[in-house]
């Protein structure tokens, strides 16, 4: 290897490090329709009882809503275990906890009867309000499952609304294994409800 090659392979390596880095540290880009300060867009979804249900309704009350890729991934699962120590202090501020998600919900909500909470469950199965929100994950399904649940999925966010409708806190996950934090997203809440 002659003199000027290791330097342009080292810088190489540098670059891609760096970006890699990067990606990793920022993740993906908070859509604008869910950004802090911007209305609850208006949705349709159905509830577990198979029930039609719109966000436009959530109006009046305070909601942390979770967009989650369903009972399949571990992630998410921890995710559900996680929140379920906080869903009490929670309810007892008078918000809601809604988990959105676009797999069957009697598979999801069996992780939450284990874990003994009682959250709301919004069915998003053909992925228009994960479409809608800018949330699409593309192939994000992993292999073995792609048969039962398809291959695209919902990238995990977490969202805190305020009464009057106001995103008053978004947080996607930079990277699958990565959710927000139970602690913080009560936090939130009870800033978005000034208490």
């Amino acid at each position: 290897m002659n003199s000027i090659a290791l330097p342009i392979i080292v810088a190489i390596l540098a670059i891609a490090a760096f970006a890699y880095w990067r990606f990793r540290s920022t993740g993906r880009p908070v859509p604008a329709v869910l950004r802090r300060g911007q209305p609850l867009p208006d949705f349709r979804a159905v509830d577990e009882s198979g029930d039609p249900v719109r966000s436009a309704e959530l109006h009046g009350t305070a909601v942390v809503m979770l967009f989650v890729r369903g009972n399949w991934c571990p992630f998410c699962s921890s995710q559900v275990k996680n929140l379920s120590v906080y869903y009490k202090d929670i309810v007892d501020l008078g918000a809601r906890l809604i988990l959105v998600t676009p797999k069957p919900l009697e598979t999801t909500r069996r992780v939450a009867e284990f874990f003994e909470v009682e959250f709301d469950f919004w069915l998003d199965e053909d992925l228009a309000v994960t479409r809608q929100l800018g949330l699409l994950h593309e192939s994000g399904v992993a292999r073995k499952h792609r048969k039962e649940y398809g291959d695209d999925t919902v990238w995990p966010t977490a969202l805190v609304v305020d009464p009057s409708g106001i995103i008053r806190y978004t947080e996607l996950s930079k990277f699958i294994a990565d959710r927000p934090n139970a602690k913080t997203l009560l936090h939130e809440l009870r800033t978005a409800l000034g208490r």
